[in-house]
């Protein structure tokens, strides 16, 4: 078991192994309330999720020497965003015509 596989166990506090031996039968199906159309009219749809940027970034291709990238890289958690911040920051180069 890994580090990660280990810290949620416990973060659920379930027996995972006892849930996923549990084989279903027809009886429990009997238990389960009848679905009507007052309950799928009273149902209601929401989306998860993140709401719409109003500014959303864009993906591009962008090759770049690889020691240029480690050293972001090494600069932490984060780097894209600081990337992206003194790119942004940077002076518009004259248009070349």
């Amino acid at each position: 078991m890994t580090v990660s596989e280990l810290a949620l166990h416990r973060t659920l506090g379930s027996d995972l192994s006892r849930v996923d031996a549990h084989q279903s039968s027809a009886t429990e199906y009997d238990e389960l309330p009848e679905l009507t159309d007052d309950m799928l009219a009273r149902a209601q749809l929401r989306k998860g999720g993140r709401p719409r940027s109003a500014n959303p970034r864009q993906l591009i291709s962008l090759r770049l020497p690889a020691d240029v990238i480690a050293r972001w890289k090494a600069s932490g958690p984060g780097w894209q965003t600081r990337m992206a911040e003194r790119l942004a920051s940077a002076p518009a180069l004259a248009s070349q015509a």
